[in-house]
Formats: structure tokens, sequence, C-alpha cells
């Protein structure tokens, strides 16, 4: 089939066929941003990479042209929650769709394969392992006619990335064995060094590039020192997301079970996930976080990608992420349903030394390791930085922004202060330690040399005669670590790992000790974010307006109607976002609709789930309003 270009005749109908199934299926009453540029240019047998932030309706870039071709669209799909919830809410639309993954049974599998031959999916998502199974290509080769290949979580295929997957860069067999059919390659989360290596290697060189934008306006970024990890993690939890859902990243799995234990025993509703549980542990825990209100997920970075739980309110850091990449993948599964939403983390010198012992202890190749690095620098930048953190992340992503009153740096400016001198005293401390005993010491020991303190490891040594004992007393050991933390990203300082993490000089360092270089700091602030309860948006036009403020006064029919949302989805055994999202019943309570004809126009309602639904939707309304 040939490629229709825009402004053809053809093209214009093509869109036309996709608006109406966006009504008639998914009960949308237009397209948002590029979707419609998008979903046309598929329809019309074009290739594409669509780079679109988590929210951002991905997922009907390729589920539409899927429907509007002949033929059934395969979806490449890395995580069998993904697929499972895709496939629910498509069914629930009344769409023909399927997955082939590891959880089913072999007779489940023959029904599914079946239907590929007989032509009666219109969707058939599937993992890039088995798609790529002599078996599988064989069952594609067998179908009736495929409309399109869509490749999920894109980034994947990127060696440099946070979620490389070898088995991706082998899907450029999609482009071989099948060059007449569209692909679609799409992703949250790709920098300028990412997309070209998704172009190069999914074999996408004629493909259109649609880029939205990155920004994710309802999400509150904030970025805090490492006081008491578990307790900073359990106040925030308790002001700010009392009772509900959310999602809490730790490096280790130890970090992870610790965490979710504490949490548990501080009466949160805790889960612990890594790849150190059993299957059916992760699965279950997994299953209650998308199907139950106010699960908190404490999880390694093998828990997220692919969650489609909108009302996920806040994503909390324990440490600190290897990339901007993955922190804002991470951070985008918070708010998907465009309600103000938090990531919250918190950070210290400890993770610094740790990720630079990571990439230097690891066995790469120094291409890899320079990358690595500076994707760490440009974390370790976002977080001390003194200017709008939405700014600095959306420039990462090569897009202007403008400070945004909606994160901690906007709404508590934090101050810059002229740290040259006390940068000359820390590191004179080491330089003097070392020159007196021939070898160097840890952060504690010259914090407490700076600040006068004989403690016995002090004495021992007689670092109590240098010159440089109590010069620091002017600031406090919170103080002295936030400057040795920015000295060490700034790589005037580094940690010896091989000798016991102890404290050592670098060459940069020479020119802020011979008053050559200025160092501006940020000052440590414990100042505290407002909280909920006293938050008022300073920028509504972008910003979702809250709960209450969406229902006004009638918040009793919108929790009628999550009662009776949460009993269907009981009985479906499906997850009660993929019934109707928050969005659809809020819009619901607000306006009461009273006859089907009115229940069609609620952004949301498609023709199945009005048919289905309906009736029920109008005596849950009548009895909650009356």
């Amino acid at each position: 089939m040939r490629e229709i270009q825009a402004g053809d005749p053809e093209s214009e109908d093509l869109g036309s066929r996709a608006e109406q199934v966006l009504r008639d299926v998914f009960g949308y009453p237009a397209f948002r941003g590029e979707q419609k540029e998008i979903v046309t240019h598929l329809s019309g047998g074009g290739d594409a990479l669509v780079l679109m932030p988590t929210g951002g309706g991905k997922s009907l870039c390729f589920q539409i042209p899927a429907l509007v071709r002949e033929g059934m669209g395969v979806v490449v799909s890395p995580l069998i929650a993904l697929m499972q919830d895709q496939v629910a809410a498509l069914e629930e639309a009344g769409v023909r769709a399927a997955a082939l993954n590891s959880s089913m049974t072999w007779a489940q599998v023959q029904a599914v394969e079946r239907k590929v031959r007989t032509g009666d999916l219109d969707l058939l998502y599937v993992a890039p392992e088995r798609l790529l199974t002599d078996r599988c290509l064989e069952l594609l080769d067998s179908a009736a006619q495929i409309a399109l290949f869509a490749i999920d979580e894109a980034h994947c295929v990127s060696q440099w990335g946070h979620d490389f997957r070898p088995e991706y860069i082998r899907l450029a067999v999609l482009a071989e064995r099948y060059p007449g059919i569209p692909r679609v390659a799409l992703t949250a989360t790709a920098d300028d060094l990412t997309r070209k290596e998704i172009i190069a290697r999914l074999h996408l060189q004629n493909a259109r590039v649609f880029i939205s934008s990155f920004d994710r306006p309802n999400i509150r970024y904030r970025i805090a020192e490492k006081l008491g990890a578990r307790k900073q993690l359990l106040d925030f939890i308790r002001t700010e997301h009392a009772g509900e859902s959310g999602i809490v990243y730790c490096l280790s799995r130890a970090t992870v079970d610790d965490t979710a234990v504490f949490l548990a025993g501080h009466d949160v509703n805790a889960l612990p996930y890594h790849a150190g549980l059993d299957n059916g542990t992760r699965e279950a825990h997994q299953s209650r976080f998308i199907r139950e209100d106010a699960v908190v997920m404490v999880a390694t970075i093998a828990f997220g990608m692919g969650i489609d739980k909108p009302d996920v309110r806040f994503v909390a850091h324990l440490d600190l992420p290897k990339s901007i990449e993955g922190y804002y993948q991470e951070t985008g599964r918070a708010g998907r349903d465009g309600l103000p939403a938090d990531a919250w983390m918190i950070y210290g010198l400890g993770d610094v030394v740790q990720q630079r012992w990571m990439i230097d202890q690891s066995e790469a190749e120094e291409e890899y390791k320079r990358v690595i690095t500076a994707k760490l620098d440009a974390i370790l930048g976002l977080c001390e930085t003194t200017e709008c953190r939405r700014v600095r992340l959306l420039d990462y992503f090569g897009e202007a922004s403008t400070p945004c009153n909606n994160c901690d740096n906007c709404l508590t400016p934090p101050e810059e202060w002229d740290g040259t001198e006390a940068a000359r005293k820390l590191m004179s401390c080491v330089f003097r330690c070392e020159q007196a005993t021939g070898f160097s010491f840890g952060a504690q020991q010259i914090i407490d040399i700076l600040r006068g303190k004989s403690t016995p490891k002090v004495l021992q040594f007689g670092h109590e005669r240098l010159s440089t004992f109590g010069i620091g007393a002017d600031l406090d050991v919170a103080q002295w670590r936030s400057v040795l933390r920015q000295l060490v990203m700034l790589r005037l300082v580094k940690v010896d790992h091989e000798r016991f993490n102890t404290l050592r000089l670098t060459d940069a360092s020479r020119e802020v000790l011979r008053g050559e270089r200025q160092l501006r700091l940020r000052r440590p602030t414990q100042k505290a974010i407002p909280k909920r309860s006293e938050r008022r948006l300073i920028d509504k036009s972008r910003v979702t307006l809250d709960v209450a403020e969406s229902v006004g006064e009638n918040e009793t029919v919108y929790e009628a109607l999550r009662a009776w949302r949460r009993e269907i989805s009981k009985e479906h055994g499906v997850p009660a976002y993929t019934v109707f999202h928050d969005s659809t019943l809020r819009e619901l309570a607000r306006t009461q609709p009273r006859s089907l004809d009115e229940l069609r126009s609620i952004s949301g309602i498609g023709a199945t789930k009005l048919e289905r639904y309906g009736s029920a939707l109008l005596e849950t309304l009548q009895t909650a309003g009356a």
C-alpha cells in the first residue's frame, strides 16, 4: 500500500474515520495535541517515531490506526501487566483485543492463535521475546492481514538508556520481514542521543518524528536533602498523601524491604516489589496496587514501566536515580489522570558517592562510562540547581520553558551564597590531614576538625593541633555536608572508594585554593512546601483543578459512582480505571445527565460502554442525587 500524504483527499477521509472511531469506540469528543496528525499519518501507511509524555494519550496513537486500517494491529509491549490492562480496557470498549504472553495456559495461547489466523482480532499484544520466536513470526505470516506494528516503550532499544533490553535491538526484523506495513515506535523519554539510536536500530530513517511537549504541569517537582530518609518519607505521606496511592523507588532490594516494613508498621498500606521476590508475590503485589485504592508500592526500578494506573498521587525517590531519563520516566507514573501529583525525592552525599563508585567499578567500555557519567552529572545538576526544576528538566530534552510556579524552587526559592571561603577551608583541612599523617580521612573526621570537636579520633591523630581545627565552627554539620556534597559534584573533591571512602583533592581544587575560582553554592534550606490543604495553584491554566473543585458540590454523587465502578470492576475482574477513568466519573457527577442521549456527550463513554452501562449509570446518578 502506498503512503497517503497529508492534503490528499484520502488523508482527509482517514482523518474523519479516525475521529469517528475516537468518538464511537473510546467516547472522546476530539483529539489532543498532535494525536490526530499522528493517527492520520499511520492510518495512511506512514512510519513514525512518537515521543509523548506519560498520560498524553500514546496508546490511542496506534490503537485507532489499527482500527481504521484493514487487518490486525500488532503491539510489542515489554510487560505482561501493561498488556493485560490495555487488553482489558479495549475489551470494555468493545474492541477485539488479545495478548500472547508467558502467563497464559497452552489452551489460551492456542485460542488466541486461532483468532489471529481467522482474522478475528483487531489488536494483538505480544512481548518482544515472544514475537522474535519462529513460532510467533510464522503465526504473523499466516495472519489474514496486518494493519501496523507498534513498538511501545521504544527507549528500551537504547544501550545508553535506563531500561535497555537486548531483544529490542532485534526488532529490526519487522522492517526486513514486513516492508510494506507501517511501524510506529513510541516512548515517553528519549534525549537526542536516544532518539537517533531508536531510528537507527529500528530502521526508521524514513519515519516522521513527532515530539510533544515533555511538560507534565500537574506534577510538582520537589528535591530535598536526605536527613533521615524513612522518617522524611513517612512525614511526607502522612502530611500530604494519607490514604492515597503512590510509588516509592529505592536503589537496593534491602532498602525496599526495610522501607515497606517500616511504612506498614506505621499504618501505611505498603507493599514491596523487586526482582528478589518470587513471581507469585510480585504478581500479587502488583495486582493489589493496580486494583485497590491507597496502596503504596515500595520498589526498585523493576516496577512501573507501562503501569496505566491513573490515580497515583505521588512518586517518591529515596535514592538518586541514575539519569534524568530514568527520573522523568519514573515520576511520570504520577498523576496520569491530570490531577495534581507530587514527584518527591531526597538525596545525599552517599548517593553521589555510590553512583560514581558503580560507574568506576563497571567493566563497560570507556565510551559507555563517559555517557553514563554525563547522565549522572545532569541529574546532580537538577538536584543542586537554584533555578526552576521544570525549566532545567525540560531543557535536558531540548524544550524551552518558563518558571512553572509548581516546583519547590519556584514556591520556596533557595538561597545561593559565596561558598568559596568555606570550600577553601574544607579542602585545606583535607590537605593538612594527609600532610600531617600521610593518609586521608573520611567526611565525618574532616567536619569534626573544621567544627573544633575534640572527638577521640581527632585526639588520637593529633588533629586538634592542625591549623584548620575549629576554623569552620560557624557552620553546622548539615551545612558542611552540603558544602562537601556540592564539592564532590563539582569534582573538586573526590571520594577514594579503595581507601574506605576517604576524601582526596583533585587537580581542579587548586584553582579554588589559589583564589582563582569563585564558587556559588546552594544554601541548605529547611523551608517547607505548603501542605496540600494550604496550596493555591498559581497558574491554573497549567495545572488541572483538584477533585473537590472539579465536582463542585456533588462529591456524594462522585463517591457513589466510584462505589458502583468498584463493584463492576470486581465483577469483571479488571482494574477500576478500565471501566471508566476518574475524569469521566467527575464529569458525570458535575453534569448529572438524565438520559442516554445526554450520556453520549460525556467524554470517555463510547457506544459499547453506553449500551453496557448506560442504564446502570443513570440509576446510580438518580439514586445518589436524590
